[in-house]
């Protein structure tokens, strides 16, 4: 069995949540210890492999170390040891592929100093902010960073990405209409909580419509509760939602037409409404100069036609320094985050290769 597989395997057997990572970390340093690289923790609960070539420049590799909370049932060998916790993002793979470059990497004397770097927090709280404000980049003069995420809706072993827009910005939005309960047959003295919902539900998507068809987003509720009985007036309606959007006057210019429509339903209906956001990462954005110069360097990669609507921590760094993030296809399985998920593991090869591919190419031509 190749030693990719057997540290992705490894790895999922031990998933771990958000920055409570000793087992995971424990397993990294055993893997890179005697390898010529320099290991250290920018901040805690990370690791860093840092190959000095003496060139004065670096370029980043980076993969999530983190698990979700979620009790394995995909009945593999090398199942979850730990009850209601699972790689089920697929960041087992990720970490083996930034092992498998490390040893790579061991060999060789590249233009550019190598940073591999191991990242908690990335389906929490978003690790990537703080690696970031650790001063690592700065201290090791990283020009760039480059990531990637195993994809089941692409080709097994299809590696793509695109210019700018690559995975939305994202914050779920709820909100809650406070209005006045009386009997339907008196219902000029409530006020209706459930009519001020799909008022304000109406005006949502209107928002959202207004802009360009070019512009991608998304404005979706999936959730509405109201009332307690048929022939009474509704006191109470909750809503749960979620926006996405790439550029930020898109986003924030939505955030502000709701604040506009539930000011404008309160003094129409009497109702009071108050709206909730939870802001989420930033938009990916590749950047167009990086991602043609790698491409100049002869690294091949598909073009991704249309983005994705799900979030990465990614961008914490992409508003940091230039860094470009992909997609690597796995083929038909399991959805991620599902508590079956599992992929053909010949991806990993793929995915090393593609990194190395980078390191070799993009640092000699760049």
């Amino acid at each position: 069995m190749k030693q990719i597989v057997i540290d992705r395997r490894a790895l999922h057997r031990i998933p771990e949540l958000d920055r409570e990572l000793d087992r995971t970390l424990v397993y990294l340093r055993g893997a890179l210890k005697g390898l010529r690289c320099r290991l250290f923790a920018p901040i805690p609960n990370s690791l860093c492999a840092y190959f000095d070539n003496g060139c004065g420049r670096a370029i980043a590799f980076r993969s999530g170390c983190d698990a979700l909370p979620v009790h394995e049932r995909s009945f593999l060998p090398f199942s979850s040891e730990i009850p209601g916790q699972m790689h089920s993002c697929g960041h087992d793979g990720h970490m083996a592929m930034l092992l498998e470059l490390a040893r790579r990497m061991e060999g060789v004397r590249t233009d550019r100093d190598v940073l591999l770097i191991f990242q908690p927090a990335e389906e929490t709280t978003g690790g990537a902010r703080d690696i970031c404000k650790s001063g690592v980049f700065e201290k090791l003069n990283v020009e760039a960073i480059f990531g990637l995420h195993l994809w089941p809706d692409l080709p097994l072993g299809t590696i793509a990405s695109r210019e700018n827009e690559m995975m939305s910005r994202s914050c779920e939005v709820r909100v809650e209409i406070a209005g006045r309960s009386v009997s339907v047959a008196r219902s000029g003295e409530g006020r209706d909580a459930l009519r001020a919902g799909f008022e304000f539900y109406r005006r949502a998507l209107e928002a959202e419509a207004a802009w360009p068809p070019e512009l991608h987003r998304l404005m979706h509720f999936g959730r509405l509760e109201s009332g307690c009985q048929c022939n009474v007036v509704s006191d109470r309606t909750h809503m749960e939602g979620t926006l996405r959007a790439f550029q930020d006057d898109v986003f924030f210019g939505i955030l502000r037409a709701l604040d506009r429509a539930a000011e404008e339903i309160s003094s129409e209906s009497g109702c009071h409404i108050r709206i909730e956001t939870s802001m989420g990462y930033p938009a990916v954005m590749n950047p167009p100069e990086l991602y043609r110069a790698v491409r100049a360097a002869g690294v091949r990669f598909e073009e991704l036609e249309q983005p994705v609507m799900v979030t990465e921590d990614f961008s914490w760094y992409q508003r940091h320094l230039p860094g470009l993030f992909f997609l690597l296809g796995i083929g038909p399985c399991p959805p991620l985050q599902a508590d079956d998920f599992n992929f053909d593991e010949r991806a990993l090869d793929v995915g090393a290769d593609f990194l190395e591919q980078i390191a070799l190419r993009f640092q000699a031509q760049a």
